[in-house]
């Protein structure tokens, strides 16, 4: 069996994904957090299981990519644009996917609590059964798929604006003067 350092896998994840795939199958954990993918390009990639804790995808581009029960916690997807990828089971809490194209994606029993939705497209993904999708972070820019790939607890229309929690913020702190 091969260990891989985390720049290795990097590198085997970009040139030779099926290779990843071959020697993730005999992996009982594998740590990928705080690995920068910033700026690639990745197709049916299976992440499923993987730690990917504070990692960057950052202007990326995904598909086909699985991230079935991975934790995602804190990841940066921002600017990236995102095509049937499966989040299920997902741990999403604080990811940061402002400004990203989500589309045709899984978020079935993904945990969003947290999760920043700043200006993201989630036309056509499935949130039916997202969990703590009213506790994620959102504005008026974000793209909403139609209703019936939503929680029926959801309602968009009482938005929480990024720009307003700010303004609040900033409204406490000079009060304090």
């Amino acid at each position: 069996m091969i260990d891989y350092t985390k720049e290795e896998l990097v590198e085997l994840i970009r040139k030779h994904p099926e290779k990843f795939s071959e020697w993730k199958g005999e992996q009982d954990d594998i740590d990928l957090s705080e690995v920068d993918f910033s700026g690639i390009s990745l197709a049916e990639i299976d992440f499923s299981d993987v730690d990917l804790n504070s990692s960057s995808f950052a202007d990326c581009s995904l598909s086909f990519v699985n991230f079935s029960n991975t934790d995602l916690t804190s990841v940066d997807f921002t600017r990236s644009k995102v095509l049937e990828c499966d989040f299920s089971d997902a741990l999403l809490t604080g990811a940061d996917c402002s400004y990203a194209e989500m589309t045709y994606c899984n978020f079935s029993d993904a945990d969003m609590a947290g999760c920043i939705l700043s200006e993201t497209d989630l036309s056509n993904s499935d949130l039916t059964a997202a969990i703590n999708i009213n506790a994620s972070r959102y504005d008026e820019d974000t793209v909403w798929p139609d209703d019936d790939l939503m929680p029926e607890d959801f309602d968009g229309t009482g938005h929480k604006d990024l720009s307003s929690l700010q303004d609040d913020e900033e409204d406490t702190a000079s009060s304090d003067w």
